[in-house]
């Protein structure tokens, strides 16, 4: 009997060693899959049996085709179950909605061809009304075990999954049937038509759309060459003359402030040049309080990180805790730090079941919860919820609580940090 599969595209990826002491996902992608899964119709003990086999490297090499992957999961008894999770493919239609859009967003279609997959590719795509991340009752099951629907050791395969996902985004794309060559030759086709309307529109036409010249770029004449960019920022000008300062003037903030300025400047210079790059979303306006934080995490000088300190509201240690905070995660790590606000009921009950899941029977931790904070009893560890739902670790140093580390998807993972055993 002929194989259904047979001229589909697939993809194997050996097995990933054991996950112990760490996140399941680094990656936006990867992370972005763990959220749309644990917003599935899996429940808790499956989530909590599928993430412990997942950990423990229970699961066998994994085979990626349009619409379904599978792999060999092994029970603590090493009973072996085949596990299949199946993915909706994205019809003809979806697909040339997605492929329409890409081409429409000369962003999108750089990175795509560069083979790499900017995170607003979601919200784009949903936009044209294609979702490529799995949604409530997507993710079926077929297992052998006999379970009905999904059981521990599929649910430990879509765990794994977010670990592929790390490894290469185009994963995502593969289930919902297309294959990375085939999408990159589709796009090609589809620049190059888009391309030829171009030019026929400049032959009648005054002018033309530059999101549509750029587009063109394979049959238009090239731009000139990027310039060589500086291997760092240039140096400011000097402030140490003999001149007096006028009252008021502190030329040590200036220089400050104008290396800051100048190593701003050498970073947007290398965003705007670099390849494919998806240009970052702009930060919120920030306060001054915010943006004296900013600032500090530069590294002055003493006699300005005084003064930062001083138009900040803080003490030199609360700076000192603040701007460690803004290098593990900006505006939203300082809000942690310094805002106990309680938590909304729906993130409230979906952290109270994140934490019931998290660990192993007798290995939870006691924790005592106030507003949006859990402590550890008897400990000096602490989790904080963030308004988007992940999990801030701190730890108590000198009579304070302070930051340890970026925030996690996971409370077990935060925690372990706040430990220091990551």
């Amino acid at each position: 009997m002929s194989d259904p599969y047979e001229n589909t595209p697939e993809r194997v990826f050996a097995a990933l060693p054991p996950a112990q002491g760490r996140g399941f996902a680094q990656s936006w992608w990867g992370q972005a899959w763990l959220k749309a899964l644990e917003d599935s119709t899996l429940d808790l003990k499956q989530l909590k049996t599928g993430r412990r086999l997942a950990r423990a490297g229970a699961v066998g090499a994994v085979s990626v085709r349009p619409g379904r992957v599978t792999a060999v999961v092994n029970d603590r008894d090493h009973t072996a179950h085949r596990a299949d999770v199946l993915l909706p493919e994205l019809s003809e239609e979806q697909w040339d909605r997605f492929l329409g859009m890409a081409v429409e967003r000369a962003g999108h279609i750089a990175a795509l061809l560069d083979r790499e997959m900017p995170p607003h590719l979601v919200e784009d795509a949903a936009s044209a009304g294609v979702e490529l991340l799995p949604g409530l009752g997507d993710l079926e099951a077929e297992c052998g075990c006999d379970a009905w629907d999904h059981c521990g050791h599929t649910a430990a395969l879509c765990y794994q999954v977010a670990r592929l996902l790390d490894q290469d985004p185009f994963v995502l794309l593969l289930l919902r049937g297309r294959g990375e060559r085939e999408l990159l030759d589709a796009l090609q086709l589809r620049s190059v038509s888009q391309a030829e309307t171009v030019v026929v529109r400049q032959e009648t036409h005054a002018g033309v759309d530059a999101a549509e010249a750029y587009a063109a770029g394979e049959i238009l004449p090239p731009l000139p060459e990027a310039p060589e960019v500086p291997a760092e920022p240039g140096l400011p000008p000097s402030l140490d003359t003999e001149t007096e300062p006028a009252p008021g003037v502190d030329p040590s903030a200036l220089e400050f402030l104008a290396a800051r300025a100048a190593g701003e400047a050498h970073r947007l210079l290398v965003d705007a040049l670099r390849a494919g790059h998806e240009q970052r979303v702009a930060e919120a306006e920030l306060t001054a309080a915010q943006d004296a934080v900013r600032l500090a995490s530069g590294g002055p000088e003493v006699p300005v990180a005084a003064r930062l300190a001083e138009g900040s509201g803080r003490d030199r240690e609360g700076l000192a805790l603040a701007v460690r905070s803004w290098e593990y995660g900006g505006a939203a790590a300082l809000d942690v730090l310094e805002t106990d606000r309680p938590a909304e009921a729906e993130t409230l009950a979906r952290a109270r079941a994140a934490l019931e899941s998290a660990w192993e029977e007798g290995e939870r931790p006691v924790l005592r919860a106030s507003r949006s904070r859990w402590t550890v009893v008897g400990g000096q560890s602490q989790l904080r919820l963030g308004p988007d739902g992940r999990w801030w670790p701190f730890r108590k140093e000198r009579g304070r609580w302070a930051p340890v580390g970026p925030a996690s998807q996971d409370p077990a993972t935060a925690l372990a940090l706040a430990d220091g055993l990551e």
